[in-house]
């Protein structure tokens, strides 16, 4: 059975719900995931990997435009969680405003804690916590020559 995107696309009380449901190793990454690419698949395939189960944190729109600028992000929110809600090894999709994740981990209380490798743990939000309470922290490398950024350069003709 296919499951539907709208499904896994969740609340944070929703999110925090389905977390206690889950049996077995919950795995927490988060991104813009602006324009969907090979990199991307790359860390979510990695993140999935290191876990049981996956909850993959969207920036907002007004996160995104805050960290990128006004031109950003090119795809709403609406829109990125859908792609990556599509994606079999995405098991839950949750919005954040916040410019970090760290609320959003903090009550979701992953077991794993994963970032791409342009990321190293001491800059990871939400890896002291995430230690803390006995989980890990996985950096995934990155995917050479694969970033939102330059796409949307390239497209631009820059």
């Amino acid at each position: 059975m296919i499951a539907e995107p709208l499904d896994r696309i969740m609340s944070w009380e929703r999110a925090r719900a389905w977390r206690a449901t889950v049996l077995g190793k919950v795995v927490f990454t988060n991104g813009v995931f602006d324009l969907l690419h090979p990199g991307h698949v790359d860390i979510l395939l990695g993140a999935r990997r290191s876990g049981d189960a996956l909850v993959v944190g969207v920036n907002s729109d007004d996160s995104v435009r805050r960290l990128k600028g006004p031109d950003r992000p090119v795809r709403s929110a609406p829109e990125r969680c859908y792609v990556l809600a599509a994606l079999s090894m995405v098991d839950a999709v949750v919005v954040f405003d916040e410019d970090t994740p760290f609320e959003l981990i903090s009550a979701l209380r992953p077991d794993v804690l994963v970032k791409g490798g342009d990321y190293t743990e001491a800059s990871i939000v939400g890896a002291t916590e995430v230690r803390g309470w006995g989980g890990d922290v996985v950096v995934v490398p990155l995917t050479p020559g694969h970033s939102t950024t330059s796409t949307i350069a390239r497209l631009r003709g820059h």
